[in-house]
């Protein structure tokens, strides 16, 4: 199997603020998309990948919480149904690397989505997988988690991010 590393975008990319369209059908193009993000975000690594962050503006989050990196989730068109609880939980995001901050979130969540086969399931989330899914839908949303902190944190963020792509 070819692997194909597709690129992230990163903070303060202005094509991380595109609002994602549904998907109308699941096909081979989307599989292979799956595919590819999926070793993206194996190879970054990561534990969730948004199609906004390989500047793809489809409603696509690929999602693997699991130690051994082999329960591989993925929704197509998700939707929160049902959110209850909060919780603080340090995130960090492929797009802008090297940041973790506190972010406060629904404790557990019950979402929608089609798999990769374009077959709709239900599932209720808490803990990393519920903090997981939103922080990845909200990149469907043209939302980066830096955005929930105050402007002078993301100030500083945004000049670190900016340096660390300028001396690559």
């Amino acid at each position: 199997m070819i692997m194909a590393l597709l690129n992230i975008l990163n903070y303060p990319d202005p094509r991380l603020h595109t609002v994602a369209k549904p998907i109308k059908e699941v096909n081979a193009d989307i599989r292979r998309l799956i595919d590819d993000m999926a070793d993206t975000m194996y190879d970054a690594p990561g534990v969730g990948l948004a199609a906004t962050q390989v500047n793809q503006h489809i409603q696509l989050i690929v999602i693997d919480t699991s130690k051994e990196q082999n329960k591989l989730q993925v929704f197509i068109n998700p939707k929160i149904l049902a959110k209850s609880g909060s919780q603080d939980y340090e995130e960090g995001c492929l797009s802008v690397p090297g940041v973790y901050e506190s972010v406060t979130r629904a404790e557990k969540i019950t979402v929608e989505a089609l798999d990769k086969q374009g077959k709709l399931f239900k599932l209720e989330a808490e803990g990393l997988l519920s903090v997981c899914i939103q922080h990845e839908m909200d990149h469907l949303l043209g939302k980066v988690f830096v955005e929930y902190l105050s402007p002078l944190k993301r100030n500083r963020i945004k000049t670190k991010i900016t340096k660390l792509l300028r001396d690559r």
